[in-house]
């Protein structure tokens, strides 16, 4: 916390005071103006094991033909940069791991990692990594994206899944910030930023939603 109570940006480091932003859970939402992420204040990130408890209430599985639909907006746009020899990670896989599943129909291994339901921490470095509804759960992005990418090979390839922010008042009605455990909102400059921090080439963005960027 800096002197008088303001938080910097827990993306980029920016210092505050910060605009705020409304917000339907009534948290202390704030806008950073240098990377334009929002950003739930500390006082109101959930403590772990009420997350643990939301995750586990999620009913996401193979078996759900929405979800898996879901997770193909993912799949489809990264296979032309994957290989049956590459190894890869689903980070940040849930309860019932269903993206490897998805991914071993195209003839590609990957092993999952979850800090609550497969806590395991991965051996190794992987060619490719998926995050797919992961960073806006991040409390300290400025911590997460670079352990996350350090399991990332030089060249390898990172699919990133999130819904992005275009206009703040829409925060007031918006669901994506009806789920508590969404603390990390990024617009799309948000993640043009952290490419250009950490060294993420971007190879597909078609999707608003879905960015496959190459680590250089």
């Amino acid at each position: 916390m800096r002197p008088g109570g303001d938080e910097i940006c827990p993306l980029c480091g920016a210092p505050g005071p910060f605009a705020g932003v409304p917000d339907m859970r009534k948290r202390t939402l704030r806008f950073c103006s240098r990377c334009r992420l929002v950003f739930a204040a500390t006082a109101d990130l959930p403590l772990a094991e009420a997350e643990k408890q939301r995750y586990a209430k999620h009913w996401n599985g193979p078996e759900d033909a929405g979800y898996v639909a879901f997770l193909r907006q993912a799949v489809e746009p990264a296979l032309p940069f994957l290989k049956p020899e590459m190894r890869g990670l689903d980070y940040g896989c849930g309860h019932t791991p269903t993206l490897h599943l998805l991914l071993k129909e195209a003839g590609l291994r990957c092993e999952n990692y979850d800090p609550f339901f497969f806590s395991e921490w991965p051996a190794g470095t992987f060619d490719f990594l998926f995050a797919t509804e992961v960073v806006e759960h991040f409390h300290r992005p400025a911590d997460e994206w670079p352990r996350m990418l350090s399991l990332l090979k030089p060249g390898g390839i990172l699919t990133v899944m999130t819904a992005p922010w275009e206009d703040l008042d829409a925060f007031r009605t918006w669901g994506y910030a009806s789920d508590e455990t969404h603390v990390a909102f990024y617009h799309r400059e948000s993640l043009e930023w952290i490419c250009a921090r950490y060294g993420l080439a971007v190879l597909d963005r078609a999707n608003p939603r879905v960015w496959v960027l190459r680590k250089t």
